[in-house]
């Protein structure tokens, strides 16, 4: 048995996890507000905190803020808002997890296990605290996987390891590597990209490292390289598969040595940046083919994110197109009709997100009115297979959408003979989600 502190001010909530926690067998504290939910943590003996992450007075990132100087317990985020900045900010700040309301029964027990078997650690890293990073309107996502990205990012975030991005063309590996320095100790120095396929190869380690004056033809001064930029902060090393061989070795002894030689110097210069490397390639691949170092295969992957294509969370298509047109059209966006968000939903965005947003600026371009039909979307093709019938292609888009919605359930459930789990992998959903989604559909 445990003693757990519940801090949220939705006292109905409250109530009701309180009697399943005590139907798990735990005792429970309760706090309706973050100052109340400090006091029991100075004054009583707890052991893990389920915190609430909208409160009307301070909200749960100060309760973890604060608590970490009080008494270092696992501290569990609960939000019926999730979003990649507070997942992220939440982990960052220590957080054992972040979990979506409503918390299923299987998924609060699981939880709870696993935060109750971790040690407390008294040093939760509370570097820059003070400033929130606010809302990345750019990681936005709905889905358990990118869920997933997001908390890695926050566990991540205030170490120094090298982190591997992992993901097909058009993921948005840049975001999450910037995502990964702005919630950083060192976010306040520079943050340098570097295109590793876009360098010939006879250039790239000038680019990287610098060069002195004289070191080759055309070298009429001294150049610092993109290592040296960075210093303080973070080297994005952007397709790191197509590097050359003969700088993959260099880049190796940098990441054990931390220090580089200019090309044409003698004098080794000691460097202090994060490497975060990021690539589409299949690199186990390309080791047996002898195009990329072993060795620095296993250096690399010290932390690797990997980012779900976009057709394998189709729950954010209609999520992004509609942040996208937000972000063209300002405080009057234009908005999809129900053909175009079907025909959306058709496609197989083969380029991933940055596909979509080009066929979101494509069509707030081509449409003259204030909604976007299917030819507006330009080169988008939908499948015939994935047409579904009886949902009707004019008139208000809620209903439609609702309609959709049920078909790609139902057919998500018979693809996977009615495993559950299984059929919300496949829509991009938590099992949570899923529920929900039964239950507003009456497919339970």
């Amino acid at each position: 048995m445990a003693r757990i502190l519940i801090v949220d001010d939705d006292v109905a909530f409250l109530d009701s996890l309180s009697e399943t926690l005590h139907d798990l067998g735990h005792s429970v504290l309760q706090a309706t507000s973050t100052s109340a939910g400090l006091n029991r943590l100075r004054t009583e003996a707890v052991d893990l905190a389920i915190v609430d992450l909208r409160m009307r007075d301070e909200d749960g990132l100060v309760f973890l803020r604060k608590a970490a100087a009080i008494k270092p317990v696992p501290c569990i985020m609960l939000t019926a808002y999730a979003s990649g900045g507070n997942t992220i900010e939440a982990l960052r700040l220590g957080a054992f997890d972040h979990l979506t309301k409503p918390v299923s029964r299987a998924t609060l027990v699981q939880t709870l296990e696993r935060a109750l078997q971790q040690s407390p650690v008294a040093d939760i890293n509370t570097a820059q605290t003070e400033s929130s990073p606010g809302e990345d309107l750019e990681l936005v996502s709905g889905s358990e996987a990118m869920r997933d990205v997001f908390k890695r990012i926050g566990m991540t975030a205030g170490s120094d390891a090298t982190v591997l991005i992992l993901g097909e063309t058009g993921t948005g590996k840049e975001l999450v590597a910037r995502a990964v320095h702005r919630n950083s100790p060192r976010a306040a120095r520079a943050f340098v990209a570097v295109n590793c396929a876009a360098i010939p190869a006879e250039l790239m380690e000038s680019e990287l490292f610098g060069h002195v004056k004289g070191a080759y033809t055309g070298a009429t001064s001294d150049r610092a390289g993109r290592f040296r930029e960075a210093e303080g902060g973070t080297l994005f090393l952007d397709e790191i598969g197509d590097m050359p061989l003969s700088t993959q070795s260099k880049i190796l002894r940098v990441l054990q040595e931390r220090e580089i030689t200019p090309v044409g110097g003698t004098r080794v210069v000691p460097v202090n940046v994060r490497i975060v490397a990021a690539t589409h390639r299949d690199l186990p691949a390309a080791v047996e083919a002898g195009r990329f170092r072993q060795d620095l295969w296993y250096r690399l992957q010290v932390v690797p994110i990997e980012l779900p294509p976009l057709r394998e969370r189709l729950g954010d298509v209609l999520l992004l197109a509609e942040h996208f047109l937000r972000r063209i059209g300002g405080r009057a966006p234009k908005r999809l009709t129900a053909a175009a968000a079907q025909r959306l939903l058709a496609h197989s965005w083969p380029g991933n997100v940055r596909e979509l947003r080009n066929a979101m600026e494509r069509a707030a371009v081509l449409s003259r009115g204030s909604a976007i039909e299917p030819e507006h979307l330009g080169v988008l093709v939908a499948d015939p297979a994935a047409n579904v019938p009886g949902i009707a292609l004019d008139g208000p888009l809620a209903p439609a959408v609702a309609a959709l919605e049920c078909a790609m359930i139902r057919r998500a459930l018979a693809a996977a003979s009615g495993n559950r789990a299984e059929a919300a992998r496949r829509l991009g959903l938590s099992r949570q989600q899923l529920y929900r989604k039964l239950a507003e559909h009456g497919l339970e």
